[in-house]
């Protein structure tokens, strides 16, 4: 008979069941209490719904998010985390896609009757995360309680612990993405640690918590350590931190070095996709003062770099990944050389595909393409260069947008930028470059192109077009589709 799917409430709380377990502002809830809570909501959910229905939450970073989560799970039921700030017809796509037959935005009442709860299996399906990939509407990505779990025994097995039980961890990254769902609220309850909830970020006032509560560790993106480094108190509250992770999008180099060098600790950085649950490679593995890599592969987790040696990426005027291309173990990349090519994996902690019919998911031999390319520097690190999405074609030319846009955000006035491939009758196309300004005066779009002309080639050189801001997502990440 199969073992049940990891419990990790459950666990923690016969582990440490006073130990506190999540801070919300004053409220402080133990192990056996969010235990509890947990079970409350899975006998809520239980009695309206059926094993396998799908449940939608719409809550934030809070308690009542943690325990109707959990307590989906536990019911055997299937998660669908939504981001709260969706507009109608993002959220109701969502609930319409997944088949949702319950939406959560607040806790449910415990009906009287108490009934014992089937546990779920590993390979039952847990959660419904929605990605929108590159085009098109969001797709659900569909992971097993296995998954979910592997990922943490992937990172677990990382010597020196990156987070341990004693750990108190900082939970601003929404809930509703993979990130903050089992990279942060997982990890707080795989190893039975205490998680600091911050329902909407805010530079000063997450400062003060992490000195309130003696954080230790904290899970950020980019935005994150930008905003903290421009605070003249960041240092010292900083400096006692055990460890800082930073992922979902990348990391400049300035703002790493800047909180370096108030807080004398490095950053972590962490790659990896809502696909894999999410982590698939990190600097913890190999050079953890290492700003320009994104590490190597967490143990477990299987990568190729594929690669066709040369500059045609695209069959039909759309990314292929076919059986013939190369594939290079990363060692042997290293050694060789490489090109830059698709990041391909394989593992536990990959997704089954996309709901509902698991299209898109690994092949029959377990691989999935990521659609990121990388290449491996000489020390044996992956270099993150782009989405193949993203890859610009100007005369059969690759141009990678990252490598245009990491130039553009080097000059002194500028805040940010973000590259897309435009049609051009010449070239086939071009890269055009959107560019937020900074400082007094502001740079001219003519002055931004001389600067990259000395540090691009010509066939780079983007057209260059100032604009007041860029749409971002939740995480910060900017949503280039939307240019």
């Amino acid at each position: 008979m199969e073992e049940p799917a990891r419990d990790p409430v459950a666990e923690a709380a016969a582990r440490r069941p006073d130990k506190p377990a999540l801070i919300a502002g004053d409220i402080v809830v133990t192990w056996a209490e969010l235990d509890t809570r947990v079970t409350d909501a899975a006998q809520a959910v239980a009695s309206r719904t059926a094993p396998g229905d799908r449940v939608a939450l719409l809550l934030g970073n809070t308690v009542e998010f943690a325990a109707a989560y959990f307590g989906v799970l536990r019911a055997g039921r299937v998660a669908v985390p939504l981001n709260p700030g969706y507009t109608a017809d993002e959220r109701d796509h969502a609930i319409r896609d997944s088949g949702a037959v319950l939406t959560l935005e607040s806790a449910l009442p415990v009906p009287p009757e108490k009934t014992t709860l089937p546990a779920p299996a590993p390979g039952d399906l847990a959660v419904l995360l929605y990605t929108s990939g590159t085009s098109g509407r969001p797709k659900g990505a569909m992971l097993t309680h296995a998954a979910l779990a592997a990922n943490h025994d992937q990172l677990g097995r990382i010597e020196p612990p990156v987070v341990g039980p004693d750990d108190v961890i900082l939970l601003a990254v929404p809930f509703f993405h993979a990130y903050g769902l089992n990279t942060g609220l997982g990890t707080v309850a795989h190893h039975a640690a205490t998680g600091v909830l911050v329902e909407r970020f805010d530079a000063a006032g997450s400062l003060e918590l992490i000195a309130r509560h003696g954080v230790t560790v904290t899970v950020g993106v980019p935005g994150m350590y930008l905003a903290w480094t421009r605070l003249p108190q960041a240092g010292e509250t900083l400096s006692g931190l055990r460890t800082a992770v930073c992922g979902a999008a990348p990391l400049e180099a300035a703002t790493a070095a800047r909180f370096r060098a108030a807080t004398g600790k490095s950053i972590l950085i962490g790659y990896g996709l809502t696909e894999c649950a999410p982590v698939l490679t990190t600097t913890a593995v190999s050079h953890r003062d290492k700003v320009a890599s994104i590490g190597r592969p967490l143990p477990g987790v299987e990568l190729l770099l594929r690669t066709r040696g040369g500059t045609e990426l695209w069959r039909d005027g759309t990314p292929s990944v076919e059986e013939d291309l190369a594939e290079l173990d990363l060692e042997v990349a290293v050694s060789a050389g490489t090109d830059p090519g698709e990041i391909v994996v394989r593992g536990p902690n990959l997704f089954s595909g996309y709901w509902p019919d698991g299209s898109g998911g690994p092949d029959a031999d377990g691989w999935w393409p990521t659609g990121d390319i990388a290449y491996a520097d000489g020390d044996g690190d992956l270099v993150l260069v782009d989405r193949i999405g993203e890859l610009i074609l100007v005369n059969g030319f690759n141009v990678y947008p990252a490598e245009i846009e990491r130039v553009l955000d080097a000059h002194p006035r500028v805040a940010s930028s973000a590259v897309v491939a435009v049609p051009d009758p010449e070239t086939g196309q071009r890269p055009h470059a959107y560019v937020v300004a900074a400082g007094d005066p502001p740079p001219s779009a003519t002055e931004l192109q001389v600067y990259c002309a000395t540090r691009l080639a010509r066939f780079k050189l983007p057209t260059v077009e100032l604009v007041a801001g860029l749409p971002r997502s939740a995480i910060g990440k900017i949503r280039k589709r939307e240019l």
